[in-house]
């Protein structure tokens, strides 16, 4: 099943159900007024939209629409709560050998999180505005998943049942702010602004055998300005996957219906296949030239991020944004 959210109804904007070839879509508000109205009573919410979602896709719906994506907003415009962890170790370790510093053994069993921006969400083909260029600006590429509702202190054999949903998320980040906020001791906050979404949301049946063991098992692409840019495989490599990232998020507290557990920037230990966010370039300059030569993004510059399945089709649509001044 394929969740997307239109442009129209309110801030959490109208759930519609959209089709598996992304072509077009049906509402259901006689379902579910919006995404988080479904999570909220999933059990009886999911039943009824797959059935219309199999009915959209044997051509059973006489109102479905034609889909533009830029109609759309986040699938869920705004949410409970999102939380971004580090399950990639690659970058974590380079972003630390370029500044001459050690990844503490912890990192490597107990995973990195933090509590991101969630109050409101980027559309897919949204701009991102930004105040400054000085500020460094940076995509980051990532997979996020979405639960129900998840008891405290749930084991990571239960949490990955508890995920819904999974989708696509550029990670915002502004590079230049990130020192010292982190010196602080405090974590992110003017470093973090908004992120955006992919097209829609997916149950995990829709991703077939390239779900496995709560990871998935497809490269993630990301073009800058039309370029190739990186596409590294998001089930290699990947240290903690997303039922120990939510039991982790949900070991002191429980987690309501909608949250957001993102899986931090997708990145390989083989460096061939690319990167997922400008840093890590960056870092790769650092540790072969002392320095580094690529640029953070400037106004104007464009980003796609974007997953295909084993026969070429695109699975959430595609993130594609541009970068412009903040007015």
């Amino acid at each position: 099943m394929k969740l997307a959210s239109l442009k129209v109804g309110g801030r959490d904007g109208s759930l519609v159900v959209v089709s598996q070839k992304l072509n077009c879509y049906v509402a259901v508000g006689d379902i579910a007024p919006t995404l988080q109205a479904a999570l909220d009573d999933w059990q009886q919410t999911a039943p009824r939209l797959n059935s219309r979602y199999a009915d959209l896709n044997q051509g059973k719906c006489s109102d479905s629409v034609e889909l533009d994506v830029s109609s759309l907003a986040a699938p869920l415009p705004r949410a409970f709560e999102f939380v971004d962890g580090s399950a990639y170790l690659p970058h974590v370790e380079r972003v630390r050998r370029a500044r001459g510093a050690q990844v503490p053994e912890s990192f490597y069993t107990d995973p990195l999180m933090y509590q991101a921006t969630s109050a409101g969400f980027l559309g897919p083909r949204d701009d991102v505005a930004v105040v400054s260029e000085d500020y460094g600006i940076d995509f980051e590429s990532e997979i996020i998943v979405i639960t129900d509702d998840v008891p405290m202190a749930v084991t990571e054999e239960v949490a990955g049942a508890h995920i819904q949903l999974l989708g696509l998320i550029n990670d915002v980040s502004l590079r230049n702010l990130i020192p010292a906020e982190l010196g602080k001791g405090f974590g992110f906050l003017q470093s973090k602004p908004r992120s955006a979404l992919s097209p829609v949301l997916v149950t995990p049946d829709e991703l077939g055998t390239a779900w496995q063991d709560s990871k998935v098992l497809l490269p993630l692409h990301s073009t800058l300005n039309g370029a190739y840019f990186g596409n590294p495989e998001a089930g290699t490599d990947m240290q903690f996957n997303f039922a120990r990232l939510v039991a982790h998020a949900a070991h002191t507290r429980p987690l309501t219906a909608g949250t957001i557990v993102g899986s931090g920037t997708i990145a390989n230990e083989d460096t061939s296949r690319g990167a997922s966010c400008l840093a890590e370039i960056r870092m790769l300059e650092i540790i072969a030239d002392g320095k580094p030569t690529t640029s953070f993004m400037r106004f104007g510059d464009t980003i796609r991020i974007e997953m295909f399945d084993h026969d070429g089709h695109s699975i959430f649509g595609a993130i594609e944004q541009k970068i412009v001044p903040n007015e």
